[in-house]
């Protein structure tokens, strides 16, 4: 779940303590708004940040299998499906937040994703019985989540060649370690935000 950081005003529209919603920016489903439900540190990605993020990914989504490690929101993911990924795995560990993802992939008639409740990084340390060509990973803040996750889904086959790995943590983690066949192709930096784009390397 993104968490540690306010939603940006188009995604919070909300009074304290009620469910707010997320609204996807382009393709099939352009301007379409989905319920989140309110959970204390619920951070989705912003939709300045959402949008740069899809303008690098603008050639390589449409037919890709993605990986939302952490989903929350779904932002990531729906708005990969909205813009006709082929597939889209949610990952998610707290139960009502995954029951509100299968909701709205309901609501979406989507037939193509899945929501899997439970710990993502548990999830990851099992062989890979699907690869993906694009991940996103966006772990809440200070938990230490994002390098395991950056680890098992190298160890675990869980990327296909050439595969785009998507990586939002806080800009004061400068620890990570990334593997030697991630190239990083893109980076920025907002507010309390690093974002970086890496292409696997077989």
């Amino acid at each position: 779940m993104r968490k540690n950081q306010r939603a940006s005003s188009q995604e919070k529209g909300k009074k304290p303590n009620s469910d707010g919603f997320i609204r996807l920016i382009s393709g099939q489903w352009r301007g379409k708004k989905l319920p989140v439900k309110d959970k204390q540190g619920l951070r989705p990605t912003t939709d300045r940040t959402k949008e740069t993020l899809f303008n690098w990914l603008m050639h390589d989504i449409r037919d890709a299998n993605c990986l939302d490690c952490f989903s929350g929101s779904g932002s990531l993911g729906f708005e990969a499906l909205s813009r006709y990924c082929q597939f889209c795995t949610f990952l998610e560990l707290d139960k009502q937040v995954a029951v509100q993802l299968q909701n709205n992939i309901s609501t979406l008639k989507a037939e193509n994703a899945e929501v899997i409740q439970g710990d993502s990084l548990r999830y990851l340390s099992q062989n890979a019985s699907r690869q993906y060509n694009v991940v996103f990973i966006d772990p809440p803040f200070n938990l230490g989540l994002a390098q395991p996750c950056i680890e098992q889904l190298e160890e675990q086959g869980y990327l296909t060649d050439n595969s785009l790995i998507y990586v939002e943590v806080e800009n004061t983690l400068t620890n990570l370690s990334f593997p030697s066949n991630w190239t990083l192709l893109k980076e920025k930096n907002a507010g309390q935000v690093r974002y970086q784009l890496f292409k696997r390397e077989s």
